[in-house]
């Protein structure tokens, strides 16, 4: 099964957006099957079979996330990032102060789906594979 220092390793090649899908067929090659990111402080949960999870830390000061989702701002900005734009970090509080508060990729479907802090799915995007 896969580790958190393996995960850390694949996600330390992602420099902007345009890394992304790379990044996502690597950690798939490692087992993992979804996994939920947290934009309030950086943590993600990564699960793979048998109910097995590796979770990597905080990776910087919590963020506060914004209490409404301001959907246009967000999907312009997504762009921007995926077109490599823009970097993780810049990306992170960009989510943030649009009102995202988690996503979640899910290996099987090849999706990103984008969560508000009250649960809603506010954006479901098809990883390119």
């Amino acid at each position: 099964m896969f580790t958190a220092e393996q995960i850390k390793a694949a996600h330390s090649k992602v420099k902007s957006g345009a890394d992304f899908p790379a990044y996502i067929r690597e950690i798939k090659s490692l087992g993992v099957t979804h996994y939920e990111a947290f934009v309030s402080d950086g943590h993600m949960d990564y699960h793979g079979k048998n109910n097995h999870t590796a979770t990597v830390p905080a990776k910087y000061a919590a963020l506060e996330i914004a209490p409404q989702h301001l959907k246009e701002e967000f999907r312009e900005q997504l762009l921007a990032h995926q077109q490599g734009k823009t970097d993780y970090l810049t990306f992170i509080k960009m989510c943030a102060a649009t009102g995202v508060e988690k996503w979640e990729v899910s290996m099987q479907q090849m999706t990103c789906t984008y969560f508000d802090i009250a649960g809603n799915a506010v954006l479901e995007e098809k990883i390119p594979e």
